[in-house]
């Protein structure tokens, strides 16, 4: 069974640092942005300080919602055939 964590981000206020410390011990992150689906896999590298604020973070400064991680990967934003696939 996939290990599953939520977060409640109004609560939780988290920038591009906690973002990046997100990324620990995941093997892909899956940003959507409207139909832009990006995919990174996480196993040859981390994503730089830029590429991470670009994906992850909002115009408000902070981590975009929902952001959920399953497993070993991390999803930002929210398309309904990627969740369907992973869910």
């Amino acid at each position: 069974m996939e290990t599953k964590e939520l977060v409640d981000a109004r609560k939780s206020r988290m920038g591009p640092k906690e973002a990046l410390a997100l990324l620990e011990g995941a093997s892909e992150l899956v940003a959507a942005k409207g139909r832009k689906v990006e995919r990174i896999d996480l196993r040859k590298g981390k994503p730089d300080k830029a590429t991470v604020t670009r994906l992850m973070i909002g115009p408000s400064g902070n981590l975009r919602a929902p952001t959920l991680r399953v497993g070993k990967r991390i999803l930002v934003g929210f398309d309904e055939e990627t969740y369907e696939k992973v869910l």
